[in-house]
C-alpha cells in the first residue's frame, strides 16, 4: 500500500523590500490612482486610512509604513505578502480578508482588539507589537513568532500554536488543553498564564 506523501513545511515569505520609485507614496494617493483596486509593490508612508473602505481591494508585495488603518473595512480584501511597520491597526477584522495567499508581517504595530479568527498564517512574525485583547480563535499560527509583544487578554482557543515562539512575549494566557502547543516556546514568567485555569498556587 502506497504511503501518502508528507506535507512540506510552509516557508515564511520574505518581507517586501523593493518598490518602484513611482510606487512610493506619502500621505495621499495621486489623482491617477484614486479608485484603483489592485496595488502591487507599493510603499505607503504616513497614510491616514482610519475608517476607510478597503473592501475588495488587492494589495500584493506592499508595505504600509507609519499608517493609521484603525477601523478600516477589510471585507474580501486581499493581503498577499503585505508588511505593516509602525502602524495603528486597532480593531481590524483580518478575519474578513480573502484566505487565498493571505500573508502579513507586523513590526511595532498597535493591534489591540484585532481579530484573526480562523486565518491560516503559519510563520507570521509579530515584532514589538501590542496585541491586547486580539482574537486568535481557530487561527493557524504554526511556527509564528511573538517577539517582544504585549498579549494581555488576547484570546487563544482551538488555535494551532505548534512551534510558536512566545519566549519574549508578555501577558500570555491560554489553556494548553484547548490549543495545540506542541514544541511552542514560553518563558518561565509565562507559567502562571498557562496554568491559571487550574487555580494552582505557584510559589516564587
Amino acid at each position: 500500500m502506497r504511503r501518502p506523501t508528507p506535507r512540506k513545511a510552509v516557508k515564511a515569505l520574505c518581507k517586501p523590500d523593493y518598490f518602484p520609485p513611482e510606487n512610493v507614496l506619502t500621505r495621499v494617493l495621486p489623482p491617477a490612482l484614486v479608485g484603483q483596486r489592485d496595488f502591487e509593490q507599493f510603499h505607503f508612508i504616513g497614510f491616514d486610512l482610519s475608517q476607510a473602505d478597503l473592501s475588495g481591494r488587492r494589495f500584493s508585495e506592499c508595505l504600509f509604513d507609519n499608517c493609521n488603518l484603525a477601523g478600516a473595512s477589510l471585507s474580501n480584501t486581499a493581503l498577499q505578502n503585505v508588511a505593516f511597520d509602525g502602524c495603528k491597526l486597532l480593531g481590524l477584522q483580518f478575519m474578513a480578508c480573502r484566505d487565498m495567499l493571505f500573508d502579513v508581517h507586523f513590526d511595532k504595530c498597535q493591534l489591540d482588539y484585532a481579530s484573526f479568527w480562523g486565518k491560516v498564517m503559519p510563520n507570521t512574525r509579530f515584532v514589538g507589537c501590542s496585541l491586547q485583547e486580539a482574537d486568535f480563535t481557530r487561527t493557524d499560527l504554526t511556527n509564528a513568532v511573538f517577539q517582544d509583544c504585549q498579549l494581555q487578554r488576547a484570546v487563544f482557543s482551538q488555535t494551532n500554536l505548534q512551534g510558536a515562539d512566545f519566549a519574549t512575549a508578555q501577558g500570555i494566557s491560554l489553556d494548553p488543553a484547548q490549543n495545540q502547543v506542541k514544541q511552542a516556546r514560553f518563558a518561565l514568567h509565562s507559567l502562571p498564564g498557562l496554568l491559571a485555569q487550574y487555580e494552582l498556587v505557584i510559589a516564587e
